[in-house]
């Protein structure tokens, strides 16, 4: 069997860039080293954020596809108001609703994007972005 000592389920890293409160953040990326679904993505942000409604921040997280290109959004989440995020834990983004957005084959590569929203939104502190992802039988 091809895989046989492949884990069913495995989460992979990598570092988002903290980012000033009017500026963006991407190049997180991560490559699919198999086909599967993505099951849970998250931050662990290495400081606090404290939601606003006006000027927020959100986190997201992409398929770019074989070609690093692709805009399919697999999970985000918004830092409005009554939304935040503790220190050095784990904040769930929201997978997409869509059952196709969470799908990735081998080679795709997966950004993490963390976004200002408003004229100056808020500060984006360093984080850890994690994606698991569960192998599609047979791959």
């Amino acid at each position: 069997m091809a895989n046989e000592g492949s884990p069913l389920s495995q989460t992979f890293t990598a570092t988002i860039d903290a980012a000033a409160a009017n500026a963006d953040s991407s190049g997180a990326y991560i490559t699919c080293p198999y086909a599967g679904t993505v099951t849970l993505a998250e931050i662990i942000a290495s400081a606090a954020i404290t939601g606003a409604d006006t000027e927020s921040r959100t986190f997201q997280l992409h398929n770019r596809g074989l070609a690093g290109i692709g805009t399919v959004l697999v999970a985000s989440k918004a830092f409005v108001n009554t939304v935040n995020a503790v220190a050095d834990d784990n904040t769930a983004l929201t997978l997409s609703a869509t059952a196709a957005n969470l799908v990735v084959a081998a080679g795709d590569v997966l950004e993490f994007t963390s976004l200002h929203v408003g004229t100056t939104g808020l500060a984006g502190p360093k984080a850890q972005g994690r994606v698991t992802i569960s192998r599609t039988s047979g791959a």
